[in-house]
């Protein structure tokens, strides 16, 4: 019995092996479950025996890491209040580098972002993606809405919209350099651009020789 559930175990973690390179080389739309059935050298009955549909494989191959979104969500529920706007710029920070160092990370979140169209069949995980993405915004408009932050906030910008710049400019460097990884390094560009960011949105932002490194 213990035999069959790591053969069972295998074959579920060489479909999803499948669908991960599959989903990247071809697109999730364009990837069929007959094609990553073949891919992993199973039977489509396999397949659907640890699957329900490409749905269901899809979700579940996104639950095998924490993608940006959710990390830095989950990291600001808890972060300190004395310090609200730094630990908001190390949280940004760590996630892209966190990109560059895992490999699996940076492969899912490309088909996340580059790979996939949000059918009908897959709005569950559309769903999920942009609740993870309105907390993060939320997150960040309280952080920017502290009583020590809010009035260091450049005249005519709110905690809102300082909250959607944040959340635009780590979207978007997640974008280009998945797109092109020459375009920046991660490890060593992370900070200053993100202290760039910073600096447009709070008035008195320390310069970048009494910012630690992130």
């Amino acid at each position: 019995m213990r035999r069959t559930k790591e053969e069972a175990e295998k074959t579920r973690c060489a479909i999803l092996e499948a669908a991960e390179t599959l989903f990247l080389e071809k697109g999730v739309a364009h990837t069929s479950l007959e094609h990553i059935a073949r891919h992993a050298g199973v039977t489509r009955g396999a397949v659907y025996w640890h699957f329900a549909n490409k749905a269901d494989l899809f979700n579940a191959m996104l639950g095998q890491v924490r993608l940006p979104p959710e990390q830095l969500a989950e990291r600001l529920r808890g972060c300190p209040a004395h310090d609200p706007l730094m630990t908001l710029r190390e949280l940004c920070i760590e996630a892209i580098e966190n990109l560059a160092r895992d490999q699996q990370k940076r492969r899912i979140f490309t088909i996340l972002l580059r790979r996939c169209e949000f059918t009908e069949e897959l709005r569950e995980a559309e769903e999920r993606h942009e609740a993870f993405i309105n907390l993060f915004i939320a997150l960040c408009e309280q952080q920017f809405s502290a009583p020590s932050v809010a009035s260091r906030l450049h005249a005519g910008l709110s905690p809102r919209l300082a909250a959607r710049a944040v959340h635009a400019l780590i979207v978007g460097l997640f974008h280009d350099w998945l797109r092109d990884p020459n375009l920046f390094d991660p490890l060593n560009d992370a900070a200053p651009m993100i202290d760039a960011c910073f600096r447009g949105l709070i008035r008195d932002w320390p310069d970048a020789t009494v910012l630690t490194p992130g």
